[in-house]
């Protein structure tokens, strides 16, 4: 029997659905859903149902019979700090994902809308390496005082994949090798992947690392401090400042790193600064990663949206190439990723989410 894997990977204001048969991609498809549609609700999890719908109504419409699936895969949400892998939907990750106990975000929905589909028919519902996966070293996670300590939040999924191709392409295993991976899309994450572990990582959804397009990235803290007090602005405004307003946003009036590199080539000075600087950024992380390294790296990966970028590519080249060969895999495939995730938890590689 050939396996028949569906993915669902939720947005803000989007849910894209994927089959995979065999590993092999049948069909993908994004289904949209207005601001008027979800601001209707007053809760991610309230969503649940709505959600769920217009899938099945997707995939009816297709003459899929559901039936026929091997496993559901849905994205992975906020969920507690969590290793890298493949995990099987349990309760007690369904639990807190309703009750948003680690926050609130549209990837929760993908666990439970996809043990919703999988239960009703009886095969695995899982979820895989979640924007959650902490695998940090202890040096890594001390910040210069008592009350704060890294957080591991990036964008694991994409960045994992990508590794495993390039070891795949290049005849290692991913244990055995030391590579730097930069996922540059909606959020930037440059993490130091080390015998199998992401060990050191920005935190990407919360104000650390290069800024990004909607985001602020490290911004300095005695400013900031002061700003927050200053009686001006809301703890709101401020965190919209880190996190949607931040970044290219901020610095050039757009969110959309293509028409920042057409204005750029077209030799507007404000975009130059903000595009060069942006790709500054990014190696300069890259070069912190490599010294925590030891100087010691198989390769650097360029990944997510931003990567099809010519200038950007050669830009890290540039600055980090003499560190190790620089690879770029452009895009997030995250479908693709979740698909063979759904794979191995089908051959009984999947971890208990308690």
């Amino acid at each position: 029997m050939p396996q028949r894997i569906l993915i669902i990977n939720p947005g803000s204001t989007s849910t894209k659905i994927g089959l995979f048969i065999d590993g092999t991609e049948s069909f993908t498809e994004g289904v949209a859903h207005s601001a008027e549609e979800i601001a209707r609700f007053p809760s991610v999890a309230d969503q649940l149902e709505f959600r769920e719908r217009t899938i099945r109504a997707c995939l009816e419409k297709r003459g899929f019979d559901i039936r026929s699936l091997s496993c559901v895969v849905g994205r992975g949400g906020l969920l507690k700090p969590i290793p890298g892998g493949v995990y099987s939907v349990t309760e007690a990750m369904k639990s807190d994902l309703k009750s948003a106990r680690y926050g609130e975000h549209a990837s929760n929905l993908g666990a439970l809308i996809a043990d919703s589909i999988a239960g009703e028919i009886g095969v695995p519902a899982f979820v895989a390496d979640p924007v959650v996966v902490d695998e940090l070293s202890d040096v890594a996670r001390v910040y210069g005082h008592k009350l704060f300590r890294k957080q591991s939040i990036f964008h694991a999924l994409n960045q994992k994949a990508v590794a495993h191709r390039w070891c795949s392409e290049n005849g290692r295993r991913y244990e055995d090798v030391r590579l730097i991976v930069a996922h540059m899309g909606g959020g930037v994450s440059v993490g130091l992947h080390s015998e199998g572990r992401v060990v050191d990582v920005n935190n990407a959804l919360n104000g650390e690392g290069p800024f990004s397009p909607e985001r602020a990235g490290t911004l300095p803290a005695g400013a900031l401090a002061k700003l927050c007090f200053s009686g001006t602005v809301t703890e709101k405004e401020v965190m919209k400042m880190i996190n949607g307003q931040g970044g290219m946003v901020s610095l050039a009036d757009t969110n959309d790193m293509r028409v920042l590199e057409a204005r750029y080539k077209g030799g507007d000075a404000e975009a130059t600064l903000v595009y060069e600087a942006f790709v500054y950024n990014v190696g300069k992380a890259i070069g912190a990663l490599a010294a925590a390294a030891d100087g010691k790296v198989d390769g650097i990966i360029l990944t997510g949206g931003i990567a099809y970028g010519k200038p950007v590519q050669e830009g890290l080249n540039k600055m980090a190439g003499w560190i190790a060969p620089v690879t770029a895999y452009p895009g997030e495939g995250e479908l693709e990723a979740l698909a063979a995730a759904g794979e191995r938890g089908l051959g009984g590689d999947a971890r208990e989410y308690r």
